[in-house]
């Protein structure tokens, strides 16, 4: 395979290749301590998982000079991957929210949204688009639910989880303006502002989510 010539391209891959590191570390990270929460530490490590996995696609996709048949089969994973990722963050705001009976049967209904998202976008021939917008209205779901956690005091660690998915969202709406860039030292194009901010909302996550996992409900 051959790298691509373009620089915001190989700006995207790199960002995109750093936060698949990050959340597998994440991830590694959250399976390394003891908690109660067993299935709630479950929902996150998968959330982590697939974002680590649909970021390693990203920077393929971004980083090689791939023939056509090849992108779009990537994409078509990508898209199926992160409709589950965005559906799975619902499901951890419920756990918190209403606890582990409500949230094990709001797991179903927000996979089918997941796999409807994708098929919704395989029909409009994958428009990315559809995604921010998709991606933007279950988060600032999840966003409410942390907030209101934050605000009545009733979950350790949710205001950096409301932190981590609030610049998440801001994330998705820079992401949806393909004319955004930013120079310093290289070029990055609307895709890589959007993994830098999404780096440093994962951050926030993990260390809310190490809060309130460490702490007994």
């Amino acid at each position: 395979m051959k790298f691509t010539d373009i620089p915001t391209e190989r700006t995207t891959a790199s960002t995109d290749a750093i936060l698949a590191l990050l959340a597998l570390s994440c991830a590694f990270y959250l399976y390394s301590f003891e908690t109660q929460e067993l299935w709630k530490r479950k929902i996150w490590i998968l959330i982590f998982g697939f974002i680590a996995l649909s970021s390693t696609l990203g920077a393929v996709v971004h980083g090689f000079a791939l023939s056509p048949s090849i992108k779009y089969l990537i994409w078509q994973a990508l898209f199926l991957i992160l409709g589950l990722t965005v559906a799975l963050f619902a499901v951890g705001g419920v756990y918190d929210l209403q606890g582990y009976i409500i949230a094990r049967q709001f797991l179903p209904i927000m996979l089918t949204v997941g796999v409807g998202f994708y098929i919704f976008t395989h029909l409009y021939s994958g428009n990315f688009f559809i995604f921010i917008v998709y991606a933007t209205l279950v988060l600032l779901f999840a966003l409410s639910v942390y907030l209101w956690l934050a605000i009545n005091g009733k979950l350790l660690g949710a205001k950096f989880i409301t932190l981590g998915i609030f610049i998440s969202i801001i994330a998705a709406i820079l992401q949806s303006i393909e004319t955004i860039s930013i120079k310093f030292i290289w070029e990055f194009d609307h895709n890589g502002i959007y993994h830098i901010l999404q780096i440093v909302g994962l951050l926030c996550l993990v260390a809310g989510l190490r809060q309130s996992l460490l702490v007994p409900r």
